[in-house]
């Protein structure tokens, strides 16, 4: 499973496995929980010549950015014989379902999981904008009926759902609880799923596992 992060995605990576931001990130502070789950985790970074400021901003959606996770794949692929499924998180989800519209066969994902999708963006494309009609794998939809950003309203999923539906295989797990502290669009309040982290894990595990059998 690669994990995608939001925000701008420089998460600065240290040798001892530290990072320089997004430690509180949604994916990264729940990396520990997937592998919990079975699964290998692997964390995408900004590529080296993005680890400046605007880092992945305005990169996300570029032959050079699916070139770049092309690589990660052929590489995680290259490891064992298990499938591939790419999960991102607010604007990671910008980077995961482009990546699933330009990469296909082996060399793209076999799965795909969007948490806290970007659903309206004036400073891009939204995934719904995306030409989703070309996907042909999994897709499995996770938010928070309270996720208070802007991009993100719960109330908007209808026209993503609806870009899904020629899918086989296709779902969405709803949320509700959890603490909701700071700016909406950040990943301590419900938008990251405060207080939720083992359960929604949990259920991804379980879906992915399902949709492998």
């Amino acid at each position: 499973m690669i994990l995608l992060a939001g925000g701008h995605g420089g998460l600065g990576i240290f040798p001892n496995g530290s990072f320089r931001w997004g430690e509180g990130n949604f994916l990264i502070r729940s990396r520990q929980l997937f592998a919990d789950q079975g699964l290998n985790v692997v964390i995408v970074d900004a590529p080296s010549d993005r680890q400046t400021a605007p880092y992945l901003a305005g990169f996300r959606q570029t032959p050079e950015h699916a070139a770049d996770i092309g690589a990660v794949i052929a590489w995680v692929r290259a490891q064992g014989k298990g499938p591939v499924w790419l999960i991102g998180t607010s604007r990671g989800t910008q980077s995961a379902a482009f990546l699933a519209t330009r990469l296909a066969g082996r060399e793209g994902p076999d799965g795909l999981v969007l948490t806290a999708t970007i659903l309206k963006d004036n400073k891009g494309r939204p995934v719904p904008a995306m030409p989703l009609e070309q996907l042909t794998l999994p897709v499995l939809l996770v938010h928070h009926e309270r996720d208070g950003c802007s991009h993100c309203a719960y109330a908007d999923l209808p026209e993503l759902q609806a870009k899904l539906r020629h899918l086989p295989r296709t779902a969405l797990l709803s949320f509700q609880g959890g603490a909701n502290r700071g700016d909406p669009c950040e990943a301590y309040a419900y938008h990251g799923f405060n207080g939720l982290e083992k359960e929604v894990v949990t259920q991804i595990a379980a879906w992915i596992r399902a949709a492998q059998k």
